[in-house]
């Protein structure tokens, strides 16, 4: 095994033997998820740097950074690929209920595509506290996750083919738009999400380049950290609590891992 392999497992926490398959991916995904926080300080910082294997691996498996959908779900497509799976990388467009429409920022959502055994799933560990923890099959079945329930409707847009619904457990009732993307053309190379990278970075609607957002999911809950509150959801029950400056930093530690300047 090579050293993305290692480190990825390694960072995680998983057996650095045990293969990949379709049949324990969600265990792998919900390790995955837990342990690659969501995160836009590297954002914040404005590097539009090229995204690549080798800065992939030096942000995420060396200095143990977190990062955004491209930079979580690039890291993932490369391990996945090294571990013998079929997977292409696809772009999308966030629904932003706020706006009761999708991004300003247009397809700026990284994804990936799972096939196996003639059947295609979507998978996706950069969707924020949204994140199914599971393969997502692309033929609209429902798929019953820890953090909810999922499904991918196929219907054309101004953004692809495809529709991720969901019904998050403890705060949805009704089925809603995650985002749409495209199935049909998958990126090239995680090279090419950097220019996905340069639009969230310097957008003026982007939602990431303002203030810092820290993001975590775990099969039992999910907490954000933002500079003036911690809120976590547990077992269905959430608890927020207002902080300051230097407890941002004490909590960036504690639960994320991350060194705040």
């Amino acid at each position: 095994m090579n050293d993305l392999n290692l480190l990825f497992r390694k960072r995680i926490g998983m057996n650095s033997e045990e293969p990949i398959t379709i049949e324990n991916l969600g265990g792998f995904l919900e390790l995955t998820a837990s342990g690659l926080p969501f995160e836009n300080l590297c954002t914040l910082s404005g590097s539009i740097d090229e995204l690549n294997e080798g800065s992939l691996v030096d942000k995420i498996l060396h200095r143990n950074e977190g990062g955004l959908c491209y930079d979580l779900n690039g890291i993932l497509y490369l391990f996945l690929k090294e571990n013998g799976l079929d997977v292409q990388l696809v772009r999308g467009s966030v629904y932003v209920p706020e706006l009761n429409g999708f991004s300003p920022t247009g397809r700026t959502h990284a994804a990936i595509i799972l096939n196996d055994r003639g059947e295609r799933y979507l998978i996706d560990t950069g969707f924020g506290g949204n994140l199914p923890l599971r393969p997502v099959p692309l033929d609209g079945s429902e798929t019953i996750t820890p953090t909810g329930e999922f499904r991918v409707k196929k219907e054309e847009s101004e953004f692809g083919d495809c529709f991720l619904e969901m019904k998050l457990k403890n705060k949805d009732t009704d089925w809603r738009i995650g985002y749409a993307f495209d199935s049909r053309d998958p990126v090239d190379d995680v090279s090419d999400l950097s220019e996905m990278k340069k639009i969230i970075t310097e957008h003026p609607q982007s939602p990431f380049n303002k203030k810092p957002l820290l993001t975590r999911v775990t099969a039992d809950g999910s907490m954000v950290l933002t500079e003036t509150s911690f809120t976590r959801w547990m077992d269905g029950q959430v608890a927020k609590e207002e902080i300051d400056a230097s407890q941002f930093k004490l909590l960036a530690k504690e639960h994320y891992n991350l060194d705040v300047k």
